[in-house]
C-alpha cells in the first residue's frame, strides 16, 4: 500500500468509526445515561461545550473562535501529510499525522454539524435530523462517552493540598477523536526521529 493510501484509509476508517459510535451514543443515550461494562470502564454520555477536557472559555464567541481555530489547524495538519507523504517518510509517522488529523475532523464535524442535525438529549434520547435542533452551525456539542474510573478513593492527609480529597483516576471523559489525537502525539514520540529529522550541518572549512 503506498503512503497516500495508508493515508487516505487511516483517515477514512478513524473518521467513519467516530462517527458512529458517537452517533449510536447520541441516539441511544440520554445526557447523563450509563452503562458499566467492567468497574473500571463505563460508557457514560455527556457533552463537550469547549476545549478538550470540557475546559470552556469565552461563551459562544469563545465557542465560534475555538471552531475557527481547530479548521484552520486541520488545514495546517493536511499540509504537513501531504509534506511528509511525499518526502516518503516512514509509515509511522504517516499513521500517526492521519489520526491526528482523523481526529481533530472529528471533533469540528460535531462542533459545526451536530447543532442543526440533532435536537437536545437532555431527559430523552435525541433524534438524529429533527425538525427541532438543539442549536447552530458552529454551535453544535462534542459528544464524549468513553470513563476510565480506574481507582476511586480518599487520598492520604500526607499528600499536599489534595491530601484527604476524594480522588477519581481517570476522570476524563474522551471520545474516540480524543483518543486518536492521543495515539497519535504518541506515535510521533515513537517515531520522532522520522518525523523531525535533524538537517544535515555544513562546516565551511
Amino acid at each position: 500500500m503506498s503512503k497516500k493510501k495508508l493515508a487516505i484509509f487511516t483517515i477514512v476508517v478513524a473518521i467513519l468509526l467516530d462517527q458512529i459510535i458517537k452517533i449510536y451514543v447520541k441516539t441511544n443515550f440520554a445526557l447523563g445515561e450509563e452503562v458499566l461494562v467492567f468497574d473500571w470502564f463505563r460508557i457514560h454520555f455527556t457533552e463537550n461545550n469547549g476545549m478538550a477536557m470540557g475546559f470552556e472559555f469565552g461563551g459562544k464567541a469563545g465557542k465560534l473562535f475555538l471552531t475557527l481555530f481547530r479548521l484552520v489547524a486541520v488545514s495546517a495538519i493536511i499540509y504537513w501529510l501531504i509534506g511528509n507523504i511525499k518526502r516518503k517518510v516512514h509509515n509511522g509517522v504517516i499513521i500517526a499525522i492521519s489520526l491526528i488529523f482523523s481526529g481533530a475532523v472529528g471533533n469540528i464535524i460535531d462542533s459545526v454539524f451536530y447543532g442543526i442535525i440533532f435536537d437536545h438529549s437532555n431527559h430523552q434520547v435525541a433524534t438524529l435530523f429533527s425538525d427541532k435542533p438543539y442549536g447552530n452551525l458552529f454551535y453544535g456539542k462534542v459528544v464524549d462517552m468513553f470513563y476510565f474510573p480506574i481507582w476511586q478513593g480518599t487520598l492520604p492527609d500526607w499528600i499536599p493540598v489534595i491530601g484527604g480529597d476524594f480522588f477519581t483516576f481517570f476522570q476524563y471523559i474522551f471520545n474516540p477523536a480524543d483518543a486518536f489525537i492521543s495515539v497519535g502525539v504518541a506515535l510521533l514520540f515513537i517515531f520522532s526521529k522520522q518525523a523531525f529529522p535533524k538537517e544535515e550541518q555544513t562546516v565551511e572549512e
